[in-house]
């Protein structure tokens, strides 16, 4: 039986995970990898590293470059919570820790050019965890992100705010001490009931009714770069969720792979989340009628009995590979698999 005290030694085993790998050096990755991770941990990550498999790959091809472009890295994290995955009646632990990847961007990566500055890269990261090892992850991030903060800006302007996004106004969203069962069960309710409100674009109310539903009036949306960051239903309804349902068509289903929720804190994970059909004019860029997917994390922020944050990981530069745009390819000149 699954107890808050299996969820107690998830956490213990990721903040452990970071700590060893923050201070790793390159030649040292690959161990704290396996000392960790299973030997077949299956890796979800953004475009162009997407799926991988196996820790040994994910030293390779992800966190030693990243450690060599970005000097004397920092994870610094601003949520944490553990949880049962609710789409699943077995045991099915998961550790969230969201915050960024923080450094000294000393050398190139993905082609972005380096600046010999302070950077951020936005990271949410979801941990399955079993028999004391990781033997899944997503693990989202925000590359544009990290571009703009690099003076190599890959999209039109965006219709909110590009800023480094903070932690929780409540600054409570590291979750180590163990938490109320009852919290995350309203947490987790509050959560469904926005996925059932706004997962189908069809309630028959006003976008600002309908977001009230779910949400606080003074709700904070910080959505990824591209998009931006919002304040208040309206502004949020005016500078992305309007916008964004004027630009798409035939949304599918929502489809994630994980869902769970700790105290005031709840999130998921899709692979991808949902598809729909850009039939509109979305980011400044035409509409190609081809179905995209959306590879989505989100993170939410309980307050009540409604959502109160909101921090959104959405894989764009794999959204427009499949609209036959390379953003990477067109922004630094390195052609992406």
């Amino acid at each position: 039986m699954v107890n808050s005290e299996h969820f107690q030694k998830a956490k213990k085993l990721i903040i452990a995970f970071h700590k060893k790998l923050e201070g790793a050096g390159k030649h040292q990755i690959t161990q704290v990898l396996g000392q960790f991770c299973a030997p077949d941990m299956l890796w979800r990550g953004f475009h162009p590293f997407n799926q991988l498999s196996g820790s040994a790959q994910v030293g390779d091809r992800f966190w030693q470059p990243l450690k060599h472009s970005l000097a004397h890295l920092q994870i610094r994290e601003d949520i944490l919570f553990a949880g049962q995955n609710s789409l699943r009646d077995e045991a099915d632990i998961w550790v969230v820790s969201m915050g960024h990847l923080m450094g000294l961007f000393d050398q190139p990566w993905l082609g972005i050019r380096p600046t010999g500055k302070l950077t951020f890269l936005r990271y949410c990261a979801f941990y399955r965890i079993a028999e004391g090892q990781i033997v899944e992850t997503a693990m989202y991030f925000d590359i544009p992100h990290l571009m703009v903060q690099a003076g190599q800006n890959p999209f039109p302007p965006q219709t909110a705010m590009h800023v480094v996004q903070p932690g929780p106004r409540t600054h409570d969203g590291l979750l180590i001490a163990e938490q109320p069962i009852e919290e995350g069960q309203k947490t987790l309710t509050v959560i469904n009931a926005m996925i059932a409100d706004l997962g189908q674009w069809n309630s028959g109310l006003s976008l600002e009714d309908e977001l009230a539903q779910s949400w606080h009036d003074d709700m904070l949306w910080w959505g990824p770069e591209g998009i931006g960051a919002t304040y208040t239903i309206e502004r949020y309804a005016k500078q992305h969720s309007g916008p964004f349902r004027a630009a798409f068509t035939n949304r599918s289903k929502t489809n994630h792979i994980c869902r769970l929720a700790e105290g005031h804190y709840g999130g998921f994970f899709g692979w991808p989340n949902f598809t729909a059909i850009p039939t509109g004019g979305f980011m400044g860029m035409p509409a190609t009628g081809q179905t995209g997917e959306f590879r989505v994390i989100d993170i939410y922020r309980r307050d009540g009995d409604k959502l109160a944050e909101n921090w959104i990981f959405i894989d764009l530069l794999h959204f427009w590979k499949g609209q036959g745009v390379d953003i990477l390819e067109r922004s630094t000149g390195i052609e992406t698999p």
